[in-house]
């Protein structure tokens, strides 16, 4: 791979990185586009770093004035075309438009600049991206930043000269960033702040470098030899001089083409850096950066290539994540729905089963819920003495009964045993809310769903009315066992009731029995209205109603697990999957309709990862041999 094919795939690279979100403009590590060297241009204002910038590019294209005209950065990739291809630049934020007029160029910056900053003199960190494509240039980004200032002039924050210099180091501090610094020769090098900086961020210089301007106005008798050689303040890298157009030139619009001619005419013909005419100007600079650059991205490729790498393993992990684009055809969507589902189904049975927490909730309603309402059901208050005799006498009619109050039981037994009707529909309905709870939290947590939300909402009404279902056989279910226990009631019962009356009486004197033998005289007749009489009926019948409670217990669970979590787990979708059979291809496909969020999340992880794949395959190839 060549130099510029080097440079420009790196250029393409943080153009897409750019256009894709992944340009950090922080402090980020993790950033590839802070992993990929670039070039920031620093220089205190008024010191010529504009002119710099239009000699390298050939192009008059930058906004111009007095005071802080940059006032926001300004990243600039230059991409070099083929001979003969129409000069032209885009902007990210106009992406779909070509200029090729540079006048509309400057204005748009301008326009841009105010659109965040206003018409005044603030400063913003958001950068501006621009892209030039032309075969005047070299594949290069460099990075125009405000110039650094000492004093906030009218209209500016008193913090503003804080601000630019925080601004400014935030861009040189990065490891993989080089520093064009731009002083004016006819300053002091001592007071440049580009050279103060540069120093404070890259104490040896490897990093920086160094460019004079304003070469043509120095004083006559003055050169900048002292500073250009190296005597004044050494660099790792030469200081390269340059001769800007001047502002009279800028008035006449002089070509840019011109402007370079009569910069390597100064430098051959002036006598104090005509012996470095080689190494001077704005195209020796703008090589010498490339040249420079393309050594930094070698000695960076295995980095950018682990970044890449870490970054297509994201990438693909996400995209398994998000899904792979809906196919159009109906078989295949109505496959995709199934096994949708499927997927949402596996979740929910993961709930009831132990796999992941929520079907414990049921055993709940069993184990704690159920009994606690059994224990409160009011059967005090019904087999009170004053409502068994009551309910007793009542039965009982004009005709007393004879031995045992078999109405009055049957009345009390079957009052009470209507009381279970109650924690019997509340155990079913605590168990309709767990399942409904249990799809939802399924729902969320199937992440494939997520991209279709039409699906999600028919799969979640299909469930609910499913369970509404089981709900109502369960019920029914539930509530026919309580009418069962009251339907016939245990013989077994009754039959203890004579002998326990028998055994009630007070053990009888000696004498003659009624047939008249020998034995014990008769216990005297139990007083069938007295108090004692009815607490034995009370107690009877409560002691019957424990009995019933414990096999309600038991049986109520095994009802509602029966018609609700087995159906749920057993068919809980099947209605759904009939009426998805029958749906016609323009339903299914609205059933698939995805989250615009998610499709355009999608779209952009495929770029990025066709993006990173192809730097990598080009990068890969790179020829090693300098």
């Amino acid at each position: 791979m060549t130099m510029e094919s080097l440079i420009g795939l790196v250029n393409r690279i943080q153009r897409a990185c750019t256009v894709l979100g992944d340009y950090g403009g922080g402090d980020s590590a993790f950033s590839l586009w802070e992993a990929l060297p670039s070039v920031a241009v620093v220089g205190g204002q008024s010191s010529g770093k504009s002119s710099v910038l239009e000699s390298i590019v050939g192009r008059d294209f930058l906004p111009r004035g007095s005071g802080i005209v940059t006032r926001r950065p300004l990243v600039l990739q230059l991409h070099k075309t083929d001979e003969g291809t129409q000069e032209y630049a885009e902007f990210l934020h106009l992406s779909k438009r070509r200029f090729t007029d540079f006048a509309l160029v400057r204005k748009e910056i301008q326009d841009e600049t105010d659109r965040i900053t206003g018409k005044s003199k603030q400063i913003s960190p958001v950068p501006i991206h621009l892209s030039i494509y032309s075969p005047n240039v070299v594949n290069l980004t460099l990075i125009d930043l405000p110039g650094l200032t000492k004093v906030a002039v009218e209209g500016q924050p008193q913090s503003i000269v804080e601000d630019i210099e925080n601004m400014v180091r935030s861009y040189v501090e990065k490891p993989n960033s080089i520093i064009l610094a731009i002083s004016p020769a006819n300053q002091d090098i001592a007071t440049s702040d580009a050279i103060k900086l540069s120093r404070e961020v890259d104490p040896t210089g490897e990093r920086t470098f160094g460019v004079l301007t304003k070469l043509d106005l120095m004083d006559k008798g003055t050169n900048a030899l002292d500073v250009i050689e190296g005597r004044s303040y050494r660099l790792q890298h030469p200081w390269v001089g340059v001769v800007n157009r001047s502002q009279a030139d800028i008035n006449k619009n002089t070509d840019m083409v011109l402007a370079r001619r009569k910069e390597r005419e100064y430098f051959e013909t002036s006598p104090d850096y005509g012996h470095l005419a080689n190494r001077m100007g704005s195209e020796y600079l703008a090589k010498l950066l490339s040249k420079h650059l393309e050594n930094v991205i070698r000695a960076r490729i295995p980095t950018i290539l682990s970044m890449i790498n870490k970054s297509i393993d994201e990438l693909e992990s996400e995209m398994d994540h998000l899904g792979r684009p809906v196919a159009v055809d109906a078989g295949a969507q109505l496959y995709t729905i199934l096994e949708l589902c499927r997927a949402f189904d596996r979740i929910f049975k993961e709930h009831l089963d132990g796999g992941r927490a929520g079907g414990d909730r049921i055993y709940g309603v069993f184990d704690n819920q159920l009994p606690a309402a059994l224990k409160k059901l009011p059967f005090d208050r019904h087999l009170s003495m004053q409502n068994v005799r009551k309910v007793v006498s009542e039965a009982d009619g004009y005709q007393p009964h004879l031995i045992a109050p078999e109405q009055g039981y049957r009345r009390l037994i079957e009052g009470s045993l209507r009381y279970f009707r109650g924690p019997a529909e509340a155990s079913v309905d605590a168990v309709h809310f767990v399942l409904k709870e249990l799809v939802r939290k399924s729902l969320a947590e199937t992440q494939e769903l997520k991209r279709f939300p039409s699906l999600q909402a028919e799969i979640a009404a299909a469930c609910n009315e499913a369970l509404d279902r089981f709900r109502d056989e369960s019920k029914k279910t539930t509530l026919r066992l309580v009418d069962m226990e009251s339907a016939y009631l245990t013989v077994e019962f009754f039959r203890r009731l004579p002998q326990e009356i028998e055994n009630t009486g007070n053990p009888g004197k000696p004498g003659t029995t009624p047939a008249g033998k020998p034995g014990t005289t008769p216990a005297p007749a139990v007083d069938r209205y007295s108090e004692g009489h009815f607490q034995r009926i009370g107690s009877n019948v409560s002691s019957y109603v424990r009995m019933v409670s414990e096999t309600l217990r038991n049986t109520i669970p095994k009802a509602v697990v029966h018609c609700q979590v087995r159906e749920a787990k057993m068919s809980l979708l099947n209605h759904f999957y009939i009426q998805i059979g029958k749906r016609e291809a323009k339903q299914l496909s609205q059933l698939l309709d995805e989250d615009p969020a998610l499709m355009e999340r999608r779209q952009e992880c495929a770029k990025r990862l066709e993006l990173y794949k192809s730097a990598r395959d080009e990068i890969d190839s790179v020829a090693w041999v300098r």
